[in-house]
């Protein structure tokens, strides 16, 4: 539900923003009509949308001076009104005057908290780019400039309506100085742009989040930049568009989208506060006073806030809270029926006593080549492969599992991102590798991911046949051994490159726990042994057949698994799995394409599952 509040108060967000810095055409210099400044604000954000594709990274050195500039153009104006009108007003600081405001005010003023939430409305954005920027020079940032420049300027608004109370309406651009409106204007105008440019780049990253989480349909995601972390998603980016249009179009007013902006604001901050406590408790393991006294501290304040902006719900409230069920309904659609499949894939996983029944040939005609085949289950053998070896008659020389899983971490060092290891005796030629991916980590971004993984498997073949031909050993003792370059040449089919070590031997204990049965093995210096054993002339015949198995070819088998609900399942079910994840599947990015397969080595498995 977070990320289904966070992209409504994105739109809101942008549309807010946008009509707010146009609306300055409307005050006290042209008395256009409201239907030019919207048309104004919507060509400005299909503008915007479309230079999304192209990056930023040629002008975004340009986006921290605008902002800072921004900033200091209002304390000064803030300044500068202060001084000319009213100096009395720096006394609205002390927090007695806030209980004489709620005194005097009662009902009314209450109701107005729904209103002043609109003074800190855009700053949370500042923290919407954490995955961009350290938290430190957020922070930083916050509290040096943002913070006070933003008290100066409602500060010298406040201290000029003090002389011109008929001004409410655009107060900020009535107290501009003459001489430096337009300047002033063209500030606000990039500061507005800069500000959506960077909600709709947070609102990408918090997708490509969702993605390797499993929380969110697959979409395409296209990197802008070779330097930095820039990234594009062309359906949201659109959708995005579509939606921040209807709403600037749809109301034509700001005080509409302000109370829409205002009420994902508050929501997206309790929901914030929530995920805090929990964290506080089953992370940090805070004491519970300490959890008690932030939580009694937080939720008093934005619970107040909340209670004021459900009185406009009806007002264009209603709004984020219709997009975030839409976002929500989708992710939780997508969600329950991917957890549905791994779990039926789990379920009617092969044991490996039906593979060794079938022996070394598997039953079936060994045919030269590398067949790698892809499941989402980093245990037993996949009932995929089960499936196809049935309906085919033959079946690649070298079988290689692959599960590539995304675990919720930042990123996976490359050195600790494969982990291989042997499935059944040596004369099968079949093994699994488990490839792991932080969030931040695109596995289409791995050109070379198919040479990585064999350089991978070769490794541990030679690790493997080293362990064997000195079983007193560990396996520090082994990796200090020196290295026979002729060794190397013949290793490598004749070639000169080195293959870095990457882990042992894995023991996987649960769907998603994965244990290295030894320490993790890293080195960048060749292996080397003084007289060639049995175990490493062994090994020297296998490395040999996989490299003229892979000089066969290597064909990419994926499994198209399609869910049914069974006739006897309830309504919600078969809405859940055989309409809405039906037609998400259908309309989202296959598995080919999300793990950067190549076409012409592509081998689709379909099958049907019931649940």
């Amino acid at each position: 539900m977070f990320f289904s509040i966070s992209i409504s108060n994105t739109l809101t967000i942008l549309s807010f923003a946008v009509l707010s810095a146009v609306g300055g055409i409307n005050c006290c210099r042209f008395h256009t009509s409201n239907d030019i400044v919207v048309v104004v604000a919507v060509v400005i954000l299909v503008i915007l949308f479309i230079m999304q594709q192209f990056g930023t990274q040629k002008f975004g050195w340009l986006f921290a001076p605008i902002v800072l500039l921004w900033f200091l153009l209002i304390g000064g104006i803030g300044i500068f009104n202060i001084w000319k009108y009213d100096t009395s007003i720096l006394r609205a600081f002390s927090p007695v005057y806030v209980i004489a405001f709620f005194r005097k005010g009662g009902t009314h003023g209450w109701a107005s908290l729904g209103g002043i939430m609109l003074c800190i409305n855009g700053t949370e954005t500042l923290f919407a780019d954490v995955s961009h920027f350290p938290v430190l020079s957020v922070q930083i940032a916050f509290t040096l400039v943002a913070f006070p420049c933003l008290l100066l300027a409602y500060s010298g608004q406040a201290a000029y309506l003090m002389k011109y109370p008929h001004h409410v309406f655009g107060a900020f651009y009535y107290s501009i100085p003459e001489s430096i409106y337009w300047p002033v204007f063209s500030v606000a105008t990039a500061a507005a742009i800069v500000a959506s440019q960077a909600t709709i780049t947070a609102t990408f990253s918090l997708i490509k989040q969702a993605l390797a989480l499993g929380c969110f349909p697959r979409v395409k995601v296209v990197y802008t930049s070779r330097s930095h972390h820039q990234i594009y998603i062309p359906d949201i980016n659109w959708i995005l568009m579509i939606l921040c249009i209807s709403v600037t179009a749809g109301f034509k007013n700001q005080s509409q989208i302000g109370n829409a902006a205002g009420t994902a604001v508050v929501i997206v901050m309790l929901v914030t506060t929530f995920l805090m406590i929990l964290v506080m408790i089953l992370v940090w393991r805070c004491h519970w006073t300490l959890v008690l006294f932030f939580a009694c501290l937080t939720l008093v304040v934005e619970g107040t806030y909340f209670s004021a902006v459900l009185l406009k719900v009806n007002q264009g409230g209603w709004v984020p809270l219709v997009i975030a069920v839409a976002f929500f309904i989708v992710m939780y659609g997508w969600h329950y029926g991917t957890v549905i499949r791994f779990d039926i894939e789990m379920h009617s996983k092969v044991s490996m006593a039906w593979i060794l029944g079938l022996g070394p040939s598997l039953g079936l005609v060994r045919v030269p080549g590398i067949g790698l085949v892809y499941s989402e289950i980093a245990t037993g053998v996949p009932h995929i492969f089960s499936h196809f070896i049935t309906n085919l008659p033959a079946i690649h020389s070298v079988v290689v599992f692959v599960c590539v899983k995304y675990l919720p971490v930042c990123t996976v060092p490359e050195e600790e991102r494969f982990l291989v290891k042997r499935i059944g005796p040596n004369n099968f030629h079949m093994f699994r590798c488990v490839v792991r991916y932080g969030y931040k980590d695109d596995h289409k971004k791995d050109d070379d991911f198919e040479e990585k993984l064999f350089d991978n498997l070769f490794t541990f073949v030679r690790l493997e046949s080293l362990m064997e031909g000195s079983p007193g050993s560990d396996v520090s003792s082994i990796l200090n051994q020196q290295t026979i370059q002729s060794r190397d040449a013949m290793w490598n089919n004749n070639n000169n490159r080195s293959i870095p070590y990457s882990s042992a031997d894995v023991s996987i204990t649960s769907v998603d726990s994965i244990e290295l049965a030894d320490s993790p093995i890293y080195v960048s210096q060749p292996l080397t042994c003084s007289i060639p054993t049995s175990s490493q002339l062994v090994e020297i015949d296998e490395i040999e057949f996989l490299n003229r198995c892979r000089d066969a070819g290597v064909v990419h088998i994926l499994g198209n698994t399609v869910v049914r609900a069974r006739r006897d399942s309830n309504c919600f079910k078969k809405m859940a799995v055989d309409y809405l994840y039906a037609f998400l599947r259908k309309i989202c990015r296959g598995n080919s394409v999300l793990f950067n397969v190549p076409h012409e080595s592509l081998l689709s498995v379909g099958q049907i599952f019931y649940v």
